[in-house]
């Protein structure tokens, strides 16, 4: 996972906070995984205090990756890994069974926030490369879309970007924006088969295309304060939206 710059900008000015956590699987078991908290902030017009801002993102009801500012100067923050209890010890992944992954976002500030939702899936092989020729659609996080909006504009194959349609108040833990977790059955019919005859015997091998590969799943999520959010919003994550009575739509 590539590091994110950290940037701060004056006291005075609004900002936003960012989490993300990611989980890779292995089909044999669960496999090491990675995550990253980060801070970042932009310049624009505005006055709330940096220890006002907060966000902690949620897995089955349990607070995973979380970065909030403390009334001593300093950061309290969790690096959470995803995935970690998808399966009990011992078992193996199977293709077509629906896991629960039910995951949101709290507002663990002092302010009202909007908040954005970034969700990656692709593949690894054994050595940690990304496969580029394995789909991530094989991956089914299945998103609920229960008060969140796809960015159709921002979203790629490997990459969902939703946004959170209401404001999210101080304490107040969103809707689920995905709720399961599956691996396309095919996985598990896509084989490659060998043939070799010697001594008159004919040997037939067969082999699973995507054995021993690893399926990752990240999800980042962003948030900005209430106060000129339409201009924050812009500034912090160069996205149009609308706002009115507290609803967020995208332009």
């Amino acid at each position: 996972m590539k590091g994110w710059k950290k940037v701060l900008s004056k006291p005075s000015v609004t900002a936003g906070a960012f989490v993300m956590a990611a989980g890779l699987l292995l089909f044999s078991g669960v496999g090491g995984a990675r995550a990253a908290l980060n801070y970042y902030s932009e310049t624009y017009s505005g006055r709330v205090q940096l220890q006002d801002i907060g966000v902690t993102l949620t897995e089955n009801g349990e607070n995973v990756s979380w970065r909030n500012y403390t009334e001593d100067g300093s950061w309290d923050q969790n690096t959470g890994t995803l995935l970690t209890n998808l399966l009990a010890e011992g078992e193996s992944v199977n293709p077509g069974q629906k896991y629960d992954e039910v995951l949101a976002v709290k507002n663990t500030g002092t302010i009202n926030q909007y908040v954005r939702v970034s969700v990656y899936k692709y593949w690894l092989d054994a050595d940690g490369n990304k496969m580029q020729n394995v789909s991530p659609d094989l991956i089914d996080l299945h998103l609920t879309e229960n008060g969140w909006i796809v960015d159709e504009n921002s979203s790629t194959p490997e990459r969902t970007v939703l946004y959170y349609s209401k404001l999210l108040n101080s304490g107040e833990t969103s809707k689920a924006f995905a709720d399961t977790l599956s691996i396309d059955p095919q996985v598990a019919t896509k084989v490659t088969q060998t043939t070799a005859t010697e001594n008159g015997y004919t040997t037939i091998t067969t082999t699973y295309d995507y054995d021993g590969l690893q399926f990752c799943v990240e999800a980042s999520v962003d948030a900005v304060q209430e106060h000129n959010a339409e201009d924050a919003i812009l500034s912090a994550w160069g996205r149009k939206v609308s706002i009115s009575n507290g609803s967020l739509s995208l332009n």
